[in-house]
C-alpha cells in the first residue's frame, strides 16, 4: 500500500531513518513547501520510518549520492543491522560461482533469510540455487530510497523475510537530464573506479503518461593480494603451532609445498631410506624445504600463493532501467518496470598444484616408473637418473615407483571469465474501484551466468602423458598407443619449465559452467478502509500471489566428474512453485483520550502452499501507542517461515576446500588419557601415525589439502522464525530518536553442519553419528601423512536453531547552525546475543562478541551546507572481536580470550555547486588508511587472500574519487 504522509512528517521520518545529505536542489526543498506530499512505500498498510511499528531505517538518495558507492552493498554494509554477506568482491574469488556477485544480510541471520524486493515486489536470484539477490544488477543511481525493515515480515511479503526486507524504490519522478559521472582509485594505485550514469525523465502536457530511463556503466579494477603488506606472502597464523594465546596474530611464512620445479619422493636411497627433493633453477637436484630454514642454510623452496591471489575481483557493468505509467482512465493506470544488466568479472587465482594422489588413487599415489612391454618393465626415459636409483616397488606389481607435487606454472594462472545477465520486467494495473486501491502485476525475471576457466588440465590425458616409455631411437612417446593416436605429448615434470608447449596443449581443458536462474509471479491486491469504528477507519488489504522459482547450475562433463582437477560439482537443478494468500489489517482502538493520542492494532496473515513443504502459515500481530505528539511506543511479535531453496533441497554432493579447520587429534599420544584420545586412537591411520611419530603429527601440506563435500536433503521442511521487536520513538521539533530491542528465535532452522563442530562432536562430544562426516589418509603418501584428515563432509538439516537479540538506537537531527545548515544522524545496534544450535540436543554455540558479530556497530553521517559548499561525512565503527569460542576451544583457551580491537573508518566527500543545477565532487573513502583487523590463515573467518576477514574489515585502504553531477 502506499500511504501519502505531508512534506513536514516525510522529513522527520527520513530524519529517523536516513539523512538527507548532498545536494542543493535537496535542502531548498526542506521546509519550502510543507503542503507538498510524497508517496512512501512501506508495508501495505505501515507508514514508514517513525511512524512504523517495526524498525525501519531509510537510505535516500541523496544518502547514496554522498557515498560516492560504485555499487549499493558499499553503501549498505556500513549500516549496523547488517552482518557479513555471503558473497562481495571480495570474497567471492575462489567461490566456484558468484564470483563479483554482490548480496547482503541482515542481522547476520544469512542471506536467504534476507528478502530483496525491489518497488515491494521479488527480484530475481543471482546465484543459482539460492534467494540471494546480486545487488550489482540494480541501478544505484536510479534509486530514490531504500528501506531496511528489521524483523519478521514473512506474513506481508513471504517466504525468506525471516530476518527482515530490504525493499529498493526506484525513481518515478524526473524531468528532462540527469547524469553523474565519476573515476577513481585507491592510494596503491589500483581499484580503478570509473562510473557513468544518464538519466532521463518526460510526463506528458495532460499528465496521464510518464516515461523514465536509466543508462549507466561502471567498472571496478582489481586488487591483488601481494599490493598489500597484510597478504603479500602465504602466511599462517603461528598459534596453530604453539598452541598460545599471543601467538594468535603472529604471522609465519606458509607456502604452499606444491611448487613449480616439483617436489619429488623417493622410497630408498643408499641406505635405504626414503626421502625427497627438489630443482633449483638450473635443474640442479637441492634439498626440499617449504619455508627455508636458516640454521641449515636452506632458502625457501616453497611456492608463495599469494603472489598471484586477489583481494577484490574486477567487476565491469552495463546497466538498463525503464519505468512508465500510462492511465488509461483516472480509476485504471497501466506501469511497466524493465531492468537489464550486464557484469563480466574475471577471477583469478595462483596456478594449478596437483599431487601424484590426484592420478594414482588406488595405488596411494605411488607412480610408475616403468611400463611392462612384452611382459618386461621398460623404465620412463623422463625419469631421471637420480630418482630411479633411490626408488623400488611399493606396491607389488614390480615396477619401480614414486610419487610427487608440483605446480603447473606453466599453465598460467587459473582465471574464470564470468559473464552475467540479469533482466526483470513487471507490468500491470492499478488504480481505485468504489474507493478501494488495486493493484495487479506479472514479473518475469532471469539471471544468465556462462563462466570459462582456465588453467585446468584432463586428469586422464596428464596421466597418459606422464607415461613414456622410449621409441626406437630412444626418444620419449607416451606409453599408450591409443593415447599417441590421439595426440598425447609426453610430459616432463622435473624441474622449472620442464612441460613442452605439446604436452600443455594435450593435456590442458577449460571447463565451462551455465547457470540459467528463472522467476515467475503474479499477483494482485486490493485495500481500503472496510468500515469506521469510534477510534476511526479500519483499513483492510488482502490479495493472492502465485510464484514459481527454477533453477539449474550445469558444470562440464570433466568437472562433473571431478577428472579436470578442479573441484567435482555435479549439476545441480531444481524448482518449486507457491500460492499464496494474505490480509492485513490496521484497527484503531483509541483516538485523543488521556495519554492514548492515538492507539492502533496491526494484524497480518499469509498462508502459502509449496510444491516442496506444502502449507506454510505466517502472522505478525502490532501495537502503535502515540501517548502524546512526540512520543510514540512500538511492539510487534511476528511468526516467519522460510521455504528451502533449491540447493538446500536439491545440491548433490559437491567439493569445497576449507579453511580453519583444527585436527583435535593433534597432539594424541598411544599413553595419552581422555575420551578424544581413546577416540583418535581408534582409528587405524592415526595410530600408525603416532607409532611413526611419537604423537600424532600433521605435516604442512596435510593441512593445505583438506577438501570436503556439501550436500543438499530433499527431505527439508519450513522453519519457523519467531521475532518480537519493542521500541520507543520521540520526535520533539527537528529531531527524531528511535530505540527498540529485537529478538529473533528461528525453530527448525535450515543449517549446514559446521565442519569444526563436527569434528568437535565426533572425537570430544562423543557423539559419534558425526563421525560418518570424516574421511582420514589410512597410510603414507608422499606428503601426507598417515592418519590425516582427507575429507569433512557436510549436510543440510533442520535440526538446529539459530537466533539473535538486542538492541537498535537512531537518532538524527537537522536545522540552522551558525551560517550554514547541519544534518546529524547516528544508529547504534547493541547485539546482546548470537547463538547457533546445529542440533536439537547440544548446547547453543554462542557468537556475539566474535569476528563477524561485534557487540557494538555504529555508523554516523554527518552533512554540512554553506552556500555553494557540502561537506558530507560517514563514520563507521566495529567493536572488539575474539575469534571464534570453537576454534580457541582446540587450543584449551576461554571463549573471548583472544580478540581483535576495534576499527573505526572515515569516509568524506566534499561538493561544490558551480551552479544550482552542476557540482563538483571529491570524495575520499577510509580516509585515514585504517588497518583491517589481522584474521590470518588458519583463524575462523579469514578471506583466502586478504588475511583478514574482508567481510567485516576493509582490506584495500583509502580510496580517492571525483565527479561532476548535474541536470538539464
Amino acid at each position: 500500500m502506499t500511504r501519502t504522509i505531508s512534506r513536514h512528517n516525510a522529513w522527520r521520518a527520513l530524519g529517523a531513518c536516513g539523512m538527507a545529505l548532498g545536494s542543493q536542489a535537496g535542502w531548498a526543498q526542506d521546509g519550502a513547501a510543507d503542503m507538498t506530499t510524497v508517496h512512501v512505500t512501506g508495508t501495505r498498510l505501515a507508514a514508514p520510518g517513525a511512524e512504523s511499528p517495526s524498525p525501519l531505517q531509510i537510505i535516500s538518495a541523496a544518502d547514496i549520492a554522498a557515498s560516492g558507492a560504485a555499487n549499493l552493498q558499499e553503501l549498505l554494509q556500513k549500516n549496523p543491522t547488517l552482518g557479513t554477506p555471503a558473497f562481495s568482491r571480495s570474497n567471492s574469488n575462489f567461490l566456484p560461482t558468484g564470483g563479483g556477485v554482490t548480496s547482503v544480510n541482515l542481522r547476520n541471520l544469512g542471506d536467504a533469510r534476507t528478502l530483496v524486493l525491489v518497488n515491494g515486489r521479488r527480484f530475481v536470484a543471482g546465484v543459482s540455487g539460492s534467494s540471494a539477490v546480486d545487488l550489482n544488477a540494480i541501478p544505484t543511481d536510479f534509486i530514490d530510497r531504500i528501506e531496511l525493515l528489521t524483523g519478521g515480515a514473512s506474513a506481508t511479503y513471504g517466504s525468506d523475510a525471516v530476518a527482515g526486507v530490504i525493499n529498493i524504490i526506484l525513481k518515478r519522478n524526473l524531468s528532462g537530464f540527469s547524469f553523474d559521472a565519476s573515476t577513481g582509485r585507491s592510494s596503491h594505485g589500483d581499484d580503478f573506479k570509473k562510473k557513468m550514469a544518464l538519466s532521463y525523465g518526460y510526463d506528458s502536457a495532460d499528465g496521464r503518461t510518464s516515461l523514465m530511463g536509466h543508462l549507466a556503466y561502471s567498472r571496478q579494477g582489481a586488487v591483488s593480494s601481494r599490493d598489500r603488506d597484510i597478504s603479500a606472502q602465504d602466511q599462517i597464523s603461528k598459534m596453530l603451532s604453539t598452541g598460545l594465546a599471543a601467538d594468535a596474530f603472529v604471522p609465519v611464512r606458509n607456502y604452499s609445498v606444491a611448487a613449480p620445479q616439483g617436489r619429488f619422493f623417493y622410497n630408498k636411497d643408499a641406505a635405504g631410506k626414503a626421502g625427497n627433493y627438489t630443482y633449483d633453477a638450473q635443474g640442479n637436484v637441492i634439498p626440499w624445504s617449504t619455508n627455508g630454514d636458516a640454521a641449515l642454510g636452506l632458502a625457501a623452496t616453497g611456492f608463495n600463493r599469494s603472489a598471484f591471489r586477489t583481494i577484490a575481483v574486477p567487476t565491469e557493468r552495463y546497466l538498463l532501467a525503464l519505468n512508465g505509467e500510462h492511465a488509461f482512465t483516472p480509476a485504471v493506470t497501466g506501469f511497466v518496470e524493465g531492468n537489464y544488466s550486464s557484469a563480466k568479472v574475471r577471477t583469478i587465482i595462483e596456478p594449478l598444484a596437483l599431487s601424484s594422489a590426484d592420478f594414482y588413487k588406488s595405488s596411494n599415489g605411488q607412480v610408475p616408473a616403468e611400463t611392462m612391454v612384452n611382459g618386461l618393465p621398460v623404465r620412463n626415459p623422463l625419469v631421471p637418473q637420480y630418482l630411479f636409483d633411490r626408488i623400488a616397488d611399493t606396491t607389488g606389481d614390480g615396477l619401480r615407483d614414486y610419487s610427487f607435487s608440483r605446480r603447473l606454472s606453466e599453465i598460467g594462472n587459473r582465471q574464470a571469465g564470468i559473464d552475467r545477465d540479469t533482466s526483470r520486467l513487471a507490468t500491470g494495473l492499478k488504480g481505485t474501484l468504489d474507493g478501494w486501491r488495486y493493484d495487479s502485476y506479472l514479473v518475469y525475471g532471469k539471471t544468465r551466468e556462462r563462466q570459462r576457466a582456465d588453467g585446468q588440465v584432463d586428469l586422464q590425458k596428464f596421466r597418459n602423458a606422464m607415461q613414456a616409455i622410449p621409441d626406437a631411437g630412444g626418444a620419449a612417446i607416451c606409453a599408450d598407443a591409443t593415447a599417441r593416436a590421439q595426440g598425447c605429448s609426453p610430459l616432463n615434470l622435473f624441474g622449472y619449465n620442464t612441460i613442452s608447449p605439446a604436452a600443455l596443449a594435450y593435456v590442458t581443458v577449460p571447463s565451462t559452467l551455465a547457470v540459467d536462474i528463472t522467476q515467475k509471479l503474479a499477483g494482485a491486491s486490493m485495500s481500503g478502509e472496510a468500515f469506521t469504528l469510534p477510534a476511526g477507519k479500519v483499513g483492510v488489504a488482502a490479495g493472492f500471489e502465485w510464484r514459481k522459482e527454477s533453477s539449474s547450475s550445469v558444470p562440464d562433463a570433466l568437472t562433473q566428474g571431478g577428472l579436470n582437477s578442479s573441484a567435482a560439482l555435479p549439476a545441480t537443478e531444481g524448482s518449486f512453485s507457491v500460492r499464496e494468500f494474505f490480509a492485513e489489517a490496521r484497527v484503531p482502538l483509541l483516538k485523543d483520550r488521556a495519554f492514548a493520542k492515538d492507539l492502533s492494532f496491526l494484524g497480518a496473515f499469509r498462508s502459502g502452499h509449496y510444491s516442496t513443504v506444502g502449507t506454510a502459515n505466517s502472522w505478525n500481530a502490532g501495537l502503535e501507542w502515540r501517548a502524546a505528539d512526540t512520543l510514540k511506543l512500538r511492539a510487534t511479535r511476528a511468526l516467519s517461515t522460510r521455504a528451502p531453496n533449491i540447493n538446500e533441497l536439491y545440491l548433490p554432493p559437491s567439493q569445497v576446500f576449507p579453511t580453519g579447520i583444527v585436527d583435535p587429534c593433534s597432539g594424541v599420544t598411544a599413553s595419552s588419557s581422555g575420551a578424544r584420545d581413546t577416540a583418535c586412537r581408534a582409528d587405524a591411520g592415526v595410530m600408525a601415525n603416532i607409532n611413526a611419530n611419537g604423537k600424532f603429527t600433521l605435516s604442512q601440506p596435510d593441512i593445505q589439502a583438506l577438501s570436503g563435500f556439501n550436500r543438499g536433503n530433499p527431505g527439508l521442511k519450513a522453519e519457523k522464525g519467531r521475532s518480537s521487536t519493542v521500541g520507543i520513538v520521540y520526535t520533539p521539533a527537528r529531531f527524531t530518536f528511535t530505540v527498540d530491542y529485537f529478538n529473533i528465535k528461528i525453530a527448525d532452522a535450515i543449517v549446514t553442519t559446521p565442519r569444526q563442530y563436527a569434528l568437535d562432536q565426533c572425537y570430544n562430544g562423543g557423539n559419534s553419528s558425526f563421525c560418518q562426516f570424516i574421511t582420514r589418509r589410512a597410510s603414507n603418501s608422499g606428503a601426507f601423512s598417515a592418519g590425516a584428515l582427507t575429507y569433512i563432509d557436510s549436510a543440510v538439516t533442520n535440526s538446529g536453531g539459530t537466533g539473535t537479540s538486542g538492541v537498535d538506537l537512531t537518532g538524527a537531527w537537522t536545522g540552522q547552525l551558525g551560517p550554514g545548515r547541519l544534518a546529524a544522524r547516528l544508529a547504534y545496534t547493541y547485539l546482546r546475543e548470537f547463538y547457533n544450535i546445529p542440533l536439537p540436543t547440544t548446547p547453543a554455540d554462542q557468537a556475539a562478541g566474535e569476528v563477524g558479530y561485534p557487540r557494538n556497530k555504529a555508523m554516523l553521517n554527518l552533512g554540512y551546507q554553506w552556500r555553494e559548499w557540502t561537506i558530507s561525512s560517514t563514520t563507521s565503527y566495529i567493536g572488539a572481536s575474539a575469534l571464534d569460542d570453537q576454534l580457541l576451544a582446540q587450543f584449551k583457551l576461554p571463549a573471548g580470550s583472544v580478540k581483535v580491537g576495534s576499527k573505526i573508518v572515515n569516509d568524506f566527500q566534499f561538493s561544490y555547486a558551480l551552479r544550482k543545477t552542476l557540482s563538483l565532487y571529491l570524495g575520499i573513502d577510509n580516509a585515514f588508511n585504517t588497518k583491517p583487523a589481522p584474521v590470518i590463515s588458519g583463524l575462523t573467518g579469514d578471506t583466502i587472500g586478504t588475511e583478514t576477514n574482508a567481510s567485516v574489515y576493509d582490506p584495500i585502504g583509502r580510496r580517492y574519487y571525483l565527479g561532476v553531477r548535474g541536470s538539464l
